[in-house]
This record gives structure tokens, C-alpha cells and sequence, in this order.
């Protein structure tokens, strides 16, 4: 799902073309068309430079080696589906083979010297890469990831009250996530229909530790992970396709902020990928709703180009101090589109050739 997510949204990129597509063996030798017949689920069809495209062996680097040799490889987009072990090894091996990794995977999220990235919150993070390089002794390759896609519905909202100067200690979510985050052909039919699944393997885990590494700061050697927010996470799988979303009801610190401070703190955020004014960036990253039943996966997942945060319901918490409703799409903002904006941050800050 996210790789062909990838194909559709750089159809028309400005900077990037796709020159070079590789999976598992069993698609190995097939055109790109071949490999993802009847599998096909974005809207919009393959480019036909794209179709006809060969697809190598993943596992195999010397045809990309041959390719970033020849100038069709400037960097990978890892979008695998593999055993955790498997992918970190493959993508180090890209990476000491000087070809840069901009990956959607989780294999690496945890690992101190590699950058997991959401462009408006943290791109001095990706600073990190010298350091990661002279610690492997890699010299044009480097591994960089983006987080799971279920925290983007509300991250972005978070860091912006942070920045914005108000503490907040603690936190709790509930998250609705579509079934197009399970992959193809992900959930069975029977059991998402009229029905909402209470777990997603890893999901809470990944939704309580992730943040913090994000809010961290690098101290010269490695990312050192943020003490705050500490956060409680319940995921559930919704029959929904597309847009992940988010209920969330966060404590501030002594200083908070009334709601109108608050909205005004979201409708105004801006960061570097808006100042740089990159391809792939949301001119608004957070739009507030003021409808009393908005944001809804149907009608707000594509706002601003599908890589918008939407924010409603947002009111006093009886519990803690604020709470809301925050949404994002799942396979664009959070994954793909979020995967091809970091692309164009390292490029921007000479990462990427």
C-alpha cells in the first residue's frame, strides 16, 4: 500500500522520478505493472515510465549500485514488508553501499543515531547524520525514518503547543485507524465489517514511545528521547479506508492556555517545511474545524493535500485540561507523503545529492 502510495504521489513531483523499483524475488524480473496487477489500490493509474519499469531483487544491491553509479539512484524510499531484522539489514546495507534510505519501516526508529523525522516538529534531528555516518563509516549513505503513521493525527498539535512555551506532563489517545494501514489485503472482510478491532500488534507500544524520541533532542552522539508527555495509548482498527483518527485529552503544566489561545497557537503553526515552501508541504499543517462534528476521515483525510492535520472538538477536558479530535491520512501524511516530504527537508539540507 505505501510503496504504491509512493509511485502515485511522485508522479508529478517536481524534484524526484522514479528511475528504479526493487521488492521480494518473487516479483523480481516482472515489469512494475506485472508485479501489482489486480493489487492496485491507488485512484490514480501507474505512469506508463513507471509500468514498464523492471523490478529488481531488494535483496540484490548490485543493480543498485549499478544504477546510483549510472545517476539513476540518488536515494531509496524503503517501504518493505519483512521481518524487522531483515529490514534493518538490508537497509544498512543500502546505506554502507553510499545510497541514502528514507524509510517508512520501524526497524530503525529506535536506533539512538538515526533520525525519526516528522518535517514541522523536528528537522534539526536529521543533524544527526554526520555523526551516524562517522559511527558506521559510511560516507554518502545514511538511514532516516519517519514515525508511525497513527501518531501524526496528533503530534503535530502537540509540538506546537510545546513550542508555543505550555508543559504538558501527561497525555492519553484513543486512536480509530483504517483498515489501508494493515496493507493488502490486510484486514479480512469478516472481520472489519460492522466491527471495530481493539488491537493492533505493536501499535500502543510504538504510539507511547515514539513521540518522545521525536520531542528529544540530539546531544552530539545520539538522539537522547524527552521525559514528557508520558502517554497512554488504546488503538483500534475501524472500518474506515483511509485517515487515521485521533481523541486525545492532554494535561498542561502550571501555565495553560484558554481554548482561543489554544486554537489561535494551531491555526497560526507554521514551521521549515512551510518557510521552505517544499513540494510536499501542507501550507496550513493544522486546520482547525469549528463544526461540532468535524473532522470526519471522509470529508477531511485529503485536506490541504492529504498531508494536513484536521483538529475539532476541542473543549475542556473533565479529567485533564484540554481535549480533541485530530485526523490525518494514514497512507499520505503518514507514510508516503510524510516519507517524500523528509526526502525533500535532506535534500534541502544537502543530505541527499
Amino acid at each position: 500500500m505505501v510503496g504504491q502510495q509512493y509511485i502515485a504521489l511522485l508522479a508529478d513531483h517536481p524534484w524526484f522520478e522514479v528511475r528504479y523499483v526493487a521488492a521480494s524475488p518473487r516479483s523480481a524480473g516482472k515489469k512494475y505493472a506485472q508485479a501489482v496487477a489486480g493489487r492496485w489500490q491507488p485512484a490514480r493509474d501507474c505512469r506508463p515510465s513507471v509500468r514498464d519499469l523492471v523490478v529488481e531483487d531488494a535483496n540484490d544491491l548490485a543493480p543498485a549500485r549499478a544504477a546510483a553509479k549510472a545517476g539513476n539512484c540518488a536515494f531509496v524510499f524503503s517501504a518493505l514488508e519483512m521481518g524487522k531484522e531483515e529490514i534493518r539489514v538490508l537497509e544498512e546495507a543500502y546505506a554502507a553501499a553510499g545510497i541514502p534510505v528514507v524509510s517508512n519501516a520501524s526497524a530503525h526508529r529506535r536506533t539512538p543515531d538515526v533520525p525519526m523525522l516528522i518535517a514541522e516538529v523536528n528537522p534539526d534531528h536529521a543533524d544527526i547524520i554526520p555523526v551516524q555516518r562517522k559511527n558506521r563509516g559510511w560516507d554518502t549513505g545514511f538511514i532516516a525514518v519517519k514515525p508511525n503513521c497513527s501518531i501524526q493525527s496528533y503530534m503535530t498539535p502537540v509540538h506546537a503547543l510545546l513550542a508555543a512555551g505550555y508543559e504538558i506532563p501527561r497525555l492519553m489517545v484513543t486512536t480509530l485507524q483504517a483498515v489501508s494501514g494493515a496493507g493488502y489485503p490486510g484486514v479480512p472482510s469478516l472481520d472489519i465489517i460492522d466491527n471495530i478491532v481493539p488491537y493492533i500488534s505493536g501499535e500502543e507500544e510504538k504510539s507511547e514511545q515514539e513521540p518522545l524520541k521525536i520531542l528529544g533532542a540530539v546531544n552530539g552522539k545520539a538522539i537522547e528521547n524527552a521525559f514528557f508527555p508520558q502517554i497512554s495509548a488504546f488503538c483500534n482498527r475501524v472500518p474506515v479506508t483511509d485517515g487515521h483518527t485521533a481523541c486525545v485529552s492532554l494535561e498542561f503544566g502550571a501555565k495553560k492556555p484558554s481554548i482561543d489561545e489554544v486554537k489561535r497557537i494551531w491555526t497560526s503553526f507554521t514551521a521549515l517545511p512551510q518557510e521552505l515552501d517544499l513540494p510536499t508541504a501542507p501550507k496550513h499543517p493544522i486546520i482547525v474545524r469549528e463544526e461540532a462534528d468535524r473532522p470526519q476521515p471522509r470529508k477531511d483525510r485529503d485536506a490541504d493535500k492529504a498531508m494536513a492535520v484536521s483538529i475539532g472538538r476541542i473543549r475542556p477536558c473533565n479529567v485533564f485540561d484540554l481535549r480533541f479530535v485530530g485526523l490525518s491520512h494514514n497512507t499520505v501524511r503518514g507514510a508516503a507523503g510524510g516519507g517524500i516530504l523528509n526526502a525533500e527537508l535532506l535534500m534541502v539540507k544537502g543530505y541527499i545529492g
